[in-house]
């Protein structure tokens, strides 16, 4: 059993264990996604977050703040351009560069009204509708047969206005890849990238002294919800119980599921109890997180794990179907260039002060860089009926 400390030092050891693992002050409830920080733009532009994006981003601590301030703006802007552009939407990204976010027309029609919310206009064949009405058909046709080894994940990808398939480098050439594209193709206007490595999960091996494990595996605590944390589902199955960082019992999965999606929920008791923070492990303030509006793509994100600690990156898609080792697909997944390694699953993503989803999985290190998935929190809200636990 835990034993209470006033000290936010005393109690960081069970932050990790018992909130997630990270810095974030989770939204109000499922049923508001949209909830915005009431925090001050400082609090947000900490010093240690102005150093993590200079570690991570290359940025100075003036260009960080002006990108912090650019993306939440990007945030408003989004919402407004998608109900302006109505069924000729297809899609948006932030551009880091001009500080704007850009909007996909596929109708000429909607541009005055689009570029009154503050958007700029890009026009494209293919509305975001049509674009996704062709990845589920991928979705479906992969259901009935496995995707091959060789290829690592599918998307829809806005700027390119083409659903992008990701093959394995050395693998194009492959008699079921070379099929599998073929078949694509015939469904969906398409254009193949090529990925360094294929997509693993991050769960790991006991090590001790880690925020919580469910077997012989640890992984990280990702939100605290009322009753309890998020974290991914390949961690453990529903019914399957949960040790803390000390050996202790802290409670059982309550939902799981994996492959199809990566989420989880458990249930939080025995003496421990939830705390609404994403630790930032020294690197940055412990954070608060005000709500979970989701951030548009282009825009930085930032994410805790009890192995690699804190590292920021790049919002790079959404909505990508991921096919890891073994086959097994995972649908609706956001990727980031931020780095993660074993036992960082299940850890917090969070932009700013607003919670984004918990670690999947992905490719390399934090040591030579590579992609990482999360499961999109609002998601996992909405499927078990949870309700995120606030400051």
């Amino acid at each position: 059993m835990r034993r209470k400390t006033s000290a936010r030092l005393g109690l960081s050891a069970f932050i990790l264990a018992a909130a997630c693992a990270g810095t974030a002050l989770v939204p109000a409830a499922a049923a508001d996604p949209g909830t915005t920080s009431s925090g001050s733009d400082k609090a947000l532009a900490s010093d240690g977050l102005l150093r993590a994006m200079e570690r991570d981003l290359g940025l100075s601590p003036a260009a960080a703040r002006e990108r912090l301030a650019d993306e939440k703006q990007a945030v408003k802007v989004e919402r407004a351009a998608r109900k302006a552009a109505g069924h000729a939407y297809g899609g948006a990204w932030f551009d880091a560069g001009s500080g704007r976010l850009t909007v996909a027309l596929a109708e000429r029609g909607a541009a005055a009204d689009v570029r009154g919310t503050g958007a700029d206009v890009r026009f494209v064949e293919h509305s975001a509708a049509k674009l996704d009405a062709a990845k589920a058909r991928v979705d479906k046709f992969v259901k009935k047969a496995e995707a091959p080894e060789g290829v690592a994940s599918w998307r829809v990808d806005p700027k390119a206005n083409r659903v992008v398939v990701d093959v394995v480098e050395g693998h194009r050439a492959d008699n079921d890849v070379t099929d599998f594209l073929k078949r694509v193709r015939a469904t969906a206007p398409l254009r193949v990238d090529t990925v360094p490595e294929g997509p693993s999960t991050f769960a790991a091996g006991t090590v001790g002294g880690d925020p919580y494990y469910t077997g012989n595996v640890r992984c990280s605590i990702g939100f605290s919800v009322q009753g309890g944390f998020v974290t991914a589902g390949h961690c453990g199955q529903a019914g399957a119980g949960v040790r803390g960082w000390d050996g202790s019992n802290i409670g059982s999965f309550q939902g799981s599921s994996f492959p199809d999606n990566d989420y989880a929920w458990v249930s939080v008791g025995n003496g421990w109890w939830t705390v609404p923070v994403v630790l930032g492990w020294g690197t940055i303030p412990d954070r608060l997180v005000k709500g979970s509006a989701e951030m548009p793509v282009g825009t930085s994100i930032c994410r805790s794990g009890s192995t690699t600690k804190w590292h920021c990156g790049n919002l790079l898609a959404k909505n990508e179907t991921v096919n890891y080792s073994g086959g097994a697909v995972v649908h609706q997944l956001t990727k980031t260039s931020v780095c993660a390694e074993g036992g960082d699953s299940g850890g917090s993503f969070i932009s700013g002060d607003q919670a984004q989803g918990v670690t999947s999985g992905g490719w390399g290190n934090c040591s030579s860089g590579g992609e990482t998935w999360f499961q999109p929190v609002n998601e996992i809200l909405q499927r078990y009926n949870l309700r995120l636990h606030t400051a």
